[in-house]
């Protein structure tokens, strides 16, 4: 029994009971609301291919083809710093590591697109694309890591009247035919685009547990990506934010938030010449969608550029060094996913995210390591700052850019050890890689 301790105190004893049950509902409201970061991967990319074109082949083609453009025009180190503007000694990590991911896994999100890339087609087309689309999914359980994604999923029209039942049906024939064919795939994505009121997010809840219920499917197993696209999505009618009422009204299957840069662009009255990811316009709805998803679980995604590094030498150095910079500004704020829209994009998104990552190896290693011994070293950090530096070094371990043997080496921790430090302040933490 521990003794009790004889320092004077002012409260009496029933005053912390009394505070206790009058921030119960507070505390029940803070697990459901703020969960934290489920531990589990996130994507560095998603990459869209329109429901027609999705084939067998789709993941090694883009690698593939990628990795002709990187031989093309960057075919080595030396020539991959002078592009990007990198050190050479970095240079030479990132171009052996991207060529290898582009080898081995070179798409990590593929989002089979039925909105914008697709179009309008007849029914029956839509019927025939869906169920063609599931049932290359479902056979990507016999196929190396080369030609499928650890993360894939459809985009369905979004829940607007002119396109809702076709949204519905093209919906549900690609979960049906997935469900037939085998099962629901592990790392099922869903994205629902052009939201702009909360009803619409959860009417696809409704959707989701409808599916479940008809299959006996556990409760919740079905989640979905918000895209945020439109003005409204941002600021509703009534002058209130947006994001986070469509968080809530998503009943915990909201599992990211996307922004769209083009659409949100237009909406906002952007001409096209400046419609960009860094646009003042757009870094103001990604920091609206930031904070608003803040402990929630739900992961943000920048949107994409439209330049693609196709024509020239210096015409596909040009577009480079633009989504370089691009994507180096999204991880510099935070946002860890963005799209892809074409096979050239790949090699400067893995050259970004590898420099980002390998460039704060040594100091996060060093910090984490001197946090977890309990030493004082230039920089006094906190438990919060802990599960950043953390979660940095598994995202750059998930994604490619760090090894565990050299982060073991670094650090003298496991990547269960680090998994500890990251693991969210309140709710259970889970841990699942596709």
């Amino acid at each position: 029994m521990t003794q009790a301790s004889t320092v004077a105190t002012t409260f009496a004893s029933s005053v912390s009971r009394e505070v206790g049950a009058a921030l119960a509902a507070v505390d029940a409201e803070l697990e459901r609301r703020y969960p934290g970061d489920p531990g589990t991967r996130q994507p560095v990319h998603t990459v869209y291919v329109p429901g027609d074109v999705f084939a067998a082949d789709t993941v090694r083609t883009w690698g593939r083809e990628a990795l002709a453009l990187l031989e093309r025009h960057a075919p080595d180190a030396a020539s991959l710093a002078q592009v990007l503007d990198l050190d050479r000694g970095l240079a030479a990590a990132v171009h052996e590591r991207v060529r290898a991911k582009l080898v081995r896994e070179p798409i990590e999100d593929l989002r089979i697109d039925f909105e914008d890339g697709y179009g309008n087609r007849p029914d029956a087309e839509e019927d025939a694309d869906a169920a063609r689309a599931a049932a290359l999914v479902a056979g990507w359980a016999e196929r190396e890591s080369a030609e499928r994604a650890p993360y894939v999923g459809i985009r369905l029209k979004c829940l607007e009247a002119e396109v809702r039942d076709r949204g519905i049906r093209t919906l549900d024939v690609f979960l049906t035919a997935l469900l037939n064919a085998g099962g629901l795939p592990s790392g099922l994505v869903l994205t629902l685009p052009k939201v702009t009121y909360a009803e619409q997010v959860a009417a696809m809840v409704r959707l989701c547990e409808q599916f479940e219920q008809a299959h006996r499917l556990p409760g919740g197993r079905i989640g979905f990506e918000i895209q945020i696209e439109t003005s409204q999505s941002i600021l509703g009618g009534d002058g209130r934010a947006t994001v986070a009422r469509m968080i809530e009204a998503a009943d915990g299957r909201a599992t990211g938030l996307h922004y769209g840069t083009f659409d949100y662009s237009a909406c906002c009255g952007v001409s096209a010449a400046h419609q960009s990811m860094d646009h003042p316009a757009a870094d103001h709805a990604k920091a609206v969608m930031q904070v608003a998803a803040a402990g929630t679980g739900v992961r943000l995604s920048d949107g994409s550029t439209n330049v693609l590094p196709v024509g020239s030498r210096e015409q596909v150095h040009d577009a480079w060094r633009l989504h370089h910079r691009l994507v180096r500004r999204s991880l510099a704020r935070a946002y860890y996913q963005g799209w892809d829209m074409h096979p050239g994009h790949l090699p400067t998104r893995y050259a970004a995210v590898y420099a980002f990552y390998r460039e704060g190896l040594e100091s996060a290693a060093d910090r984490i390591a001197a946090y977890a011994q309990q030493r004082t070293g230039e920089v006094l950090d906190e438990p919060a700052t802990a599960k950043a530096l953390s979660g940095f070094l598994l995202r750059g371990l998930d994604c490619g850019a760090l090894g565990e043997d050299e982060v073991g080496a670094l650090t003298g921790l496991s990547r269960t050890e680090l998994e500890g430090f990251a693991a969210p302040r309140r709710g259970a933490l889970t841990l699942s890689h596709p």
